[in-house]
């Protein structure tokens, strides 16, 4: 419910999900922020604390990034966790070719190399997203992206690295080594981004399936792939070719780094 919270005021709620709801909050001086709450009902599951946790001290150290949402700060009020972030004028990647909103239509090209280059900042300073989706892509009615949602990544690896637990996500946008709870690296995230780019630019998933068993077999047989310009004719060649190589089934094959696919994705969008 609105109301205060802290030294805060909850004014209306903008999103929920699985681990929090994500407030419009206000302070003593009127400012707009976008306040992160831990859901009440997982105050005594400790390994939802440690992501939420985690996440919000990964974002303290990359949120110097114009494709990164801000961050203030985090802590504990009355017990409740929370992480106080920037406020932009925003809605989710999904939502907006979903009903393909002009905002989109108009600068998808940008789009695509500002969530790369988001990606790589977060690379280059040493972790991955393991959550990577339209979802957790914001843009602005200018066109501007932030990528949000830091609960499940992890340090990147010296080499590919199987996490002990059980590794949660979203199947439709996992690698195949994810799904399988194989040894990851930063690849996995390169694998995701294309997923997402796919479905961006032909407006269906690359490997569609109505739950992970049925996802990861259309990755594991390519029988059924249908390459991107067959569904979109007016994606240039070269695009293609970068979506195809961060879709490689094998780790190895896709980029080593992002770095090199963005400077691809830059030449081939002439931008």
């Amino acid at each position: 419910m609105p109301g205060p919270f802290g030294r805060f005021y909850l004014q209306e709620l903008i999103n929920s999900g699985g681990m929090a709801d994500i407030w419009l909050a206000t302070d003593g001086d009127n400012k707009a922020y976008a306040l992160r709450l831990m859901h009440q009902r997982l105050r005594f599951d400790f390994g939802a604390r440690r992501r939420f946790v985690r996440g919000c001290e990964l974002l303290a150290k990359i949120s110097d990034c114009e494709g990164i949402i801000g961050y203030y700060e985090h802590g504990k009020i009355d017990g409740q966790l929370y992480l106080l972030m920037e406020y932009v004028e925003a809605e989710n990647l999904k939502d907006l070719y979903v009903r393909h909103d002009p905002v989109l239509l108009e600068n998808v090209a940008q789009i695509l190399i500002d969530m790369a280059q988001a990606l790589e900042h977060m690379h280059e300073n040493g972790f991955m997203h393991l959550d990577f989706k339209p979802e957790n892509v914001l843009v602005t009615r200018n066109g501007k992206v932030r990528l949000v949602d830091f609960d499940l990544a992890q340090p990147i690896p010296e080499q590919p690295t199987k996490f002990s637990k059980k590794n949660p996500g979203t199947p439709a946008y996992m690698a195949p080594e994810q799904l399988q709870g194989l040894p990851l690296s930063h690849r996995a995230d390169i694998f995701s981004y294309g997923v997402s780019a796919y479905e961006l630019l032909t407006n269906q998933k690359p490997f569609p399936g109505e739950n992970p068993g049925e996802i990861l077999k259309k990755e594991l047989d390519r029988s059924g792939f249908i390459a991107p310009r067959e569904l979109n004719q007016d994606m240039p060649l070269a695009l293609e070719k970068v979506i195809l190589r961060c879709l490689e089934l094998e780790p190895e094959r896709r980029y080593p780094f992002i770095g090199v696919m963005v400077r691809e994705l830059q030449s081939a969008l002439y931008v």
